[in-house]
């Protein structure tokens, strides 16, 4: 009954550090209290059905071969799912506390990996926090095995899991699942090398990484960038790592909100919440003292291989992309636009399978080259940041509905901050964890991306009141070729060279017409807008367009 761990998932279970654990935490939050012997007939009707939760880890004697799953003879659903009472007063600040110290308390690796606390107290209801360690599966697999607990309703009749279908010879689990990953991972492990040895001298010699890239396909380029990436900039965000964690999260922000920004910027929903989140950084580093003029800091941003048809199953299939988050730029817009052409320039990088391929390295090779890796990928970053679309309607746990749902993923490559974005019925929360030693109060992080989204969007509503004011709000958008209509007020944005968020920018500075444009200069213009050095606007350009209207 023993099955080997894939490679990736052998990489995730050996990163683990007394003071980098390597556990995804969960929140679920309750207006009213969960019976708790329901709960925990829920869990083993609908958790235990998926063999990984009653397997745990062995490694092998003497170091020889690949750590295995089995079955765990003494499994007991009592050493996995537990009750708490909640200190007075019983709120957020308390519920984080103990959410703090259960993300930086180490699983029992002589069980399997994953426990369960339900937390009485809350408020007028409760809490429960999940921890499961990432050798199990990655976020969007965890997420749905979680899913897999809830209900559409409070009554609804409860269909147990279908029997897992027997593979097809020669259609590998990780075929199946990864679909394009795997050829590209083929690719990167012919560049790596099929002996350890000869992909640690790719890690230990950049220039021979340079070497593979002028060969000029995707794969190779990509892996020469990842590799050539060099450190990223010492920061308060960036250090020696502490075993004390501490946990935040955000009060729920409407997703509308968030739409409205990225409609009126052109813009995805992503774009608007990674942009908050540079913001906040960079308003907390300014409180540190840190200089941020030409800042930049990279996140590691997990990457979804998976097939989306993909049946459930445990394990991590994903890779990696660094984003580089521009805390140099203080205009929001800017901020945020740049973030966008960044985004989009990643949309299109094989960095994520090559990411995916280096995972499956080094979870087949000795500690010490395990330990190499670890280290460059963390030199190279600051911060773990992900989003994860939860479900859109309401659901129910145990016959509760879930008011909140709020998750945080480990740190890897020992790093200080981690970021997690999840969206749930029409709402958004932010989850920031940090190392106590380096961030002691990320709550001061959240506040600030809240204070960004709401400027924004206080931005947008500003323009939008124009709109309405000159009739413009049922105008056909200019980005489509098609001109507004006559006498419905001017619309700047059909001027080369101003999009929507900086016309918006514009109009909120006093400048709402042609005429207006037209009359002014290209310094005061470079006043008004602040552009960074990169965009380089045409505001001479800008005024001829504007008498020509």
């Amino acid at each position: 009954m023993s099955e080997e761990l894939s490679n990736v998932d052998t990489a995730w279970l050996h990163m683990e550090l007394p003071n980098n654990l390597m556990m995804i935490t969960g929140l679920f939050i309750f207006d009213e209290p969960v019976d708790f012997q329901r709960m925990k007939q829920t869990f083993g009707e609908r958790f235990l059905p998926f063999d990984r939760f009653r397997q745990r880890v062995v490694e092998p004697r003497f170091g020889l071969g690949s750590p295995h799953w089995e079955l765990d003879p003494h499994f007991d659903i009592a050493n996995h799912v537990h009750r708490v009472a909640l200190p007075a007063p019983g709120d957020q600040a308390t519920l984080q506390l103990l959410v703090s110290d259960l993300m930086s308390t180490p699983l029992d690796f002589s069980k399997p990996l994953w426990q369960m606390h339900l937390v009485e107290g809350y408020g007028r209801g409760c809490a429960l926090v999940g921890r499961l360690h990432h050798s199990i599966g990655d976020g969007i697999a965890l997420m749905r095995v979680i899913l897999s607990l809830t209900d559409a309703s409070t009554d609804a009749v409860w269909v147990p899991p279908q029997p897992e279908a027997e593979e097809k010879p020669g259609r590998g689990r990780l075929r199946v699942i990864t679909g394009p990953a795997s050829a590209a991972w083929g690719a990167t492990r012919r560049i790596t090398g099929t002996v350890v040895g000869e992909y640690v001298d790719l890690i230990t010699s950049p220039s021979h990484a340079l070497d593979l890239a002028r060969l000029g396909t995707e794969t190779t380029m990509a892996l020469g960038r990842l590799l050539l990436l060099p450190p990223d900039p010492k920061t308060v965000f960036k250090g020696p790592l502490e075993v004390p964690k501490r946990a935040a999260w955000s009060q729920a922000i409407p997703l509308s909100m968030v739409k409205a920004i990225g409609q009126a910027t052109g813009c995805t929903i992503n774009d608007v919440l990674m942009a908050a989140v540079a913001a906040a950084l960079r308003r907390y580093a300014i409180d540190r003292g840190q200089p941020v003029e030409g800042l930049n800091v990279r996140s590691v941003i997990p990457v979804n291989l998976r097939q989306e048809e993909a049946k459930v199953e445990m394990g991590n299939r994903f890779g990696l992309v660094f984003l580089a988050l521009p805390l140099g730029i203080a205009d929001p817009f800017d901020r945020l636009l740049e973030v966008k052409r960044r985004m989009d320039d990643l949309k299109g990088s094989q960095e994520a399978v090559v990411a995916f391929g280096i995972l499956n390295a080094i979870g087949m090779a000795p500690a010490d080259i395990e330990n190499i890796v670890v280290n460059i990928f963390g030199a190279k970053a600051t911060a773990v940041m992900t989003n994860v679309v939860g479900p859109r309607q309401q659901i129910y746990f145990a016959g509760v509905p879930i008011r909140q749902l709020m998750f945080w993923v480990p740190q890897s490559g020992r790093l200080g901050i981690g970021v997690s974005i999840l969206s749930y019925h029409n709402q958004v929360w932010l989850g920031v964890a940090t190392d106590e030693g380096l961030i002691p109060d990320p709550d001061a992080i959240v506040q600030y991306y809240q204070d960004e989204l709401d400027g924004l969007h206080q931005l947008v509503r500003q323009a939008e009141t124009y709109d309405r004011a000159t009739g413009r709000e049922d105008q056909p958008s200019a980005a489509a070729g098609r001109p507004a209509r006559p006498g419905a007020g001017d619309d700047l944005t059909r001027i080369p060279g101003i999009d929507a968020a900086c016309a918006a920018r514009l109009r909120a500075r006093g400048i709402r017409t042609f005429a207006q444009l037209a009359a002014s200069t290209p310094e005061a213009l470079s006043d008004l807008v602040q552009a960074p050095d990169w965009r380089r606007p045409d505001y001479a350009g800008w005024i001829a367009a504007a008498r020509q209207l």
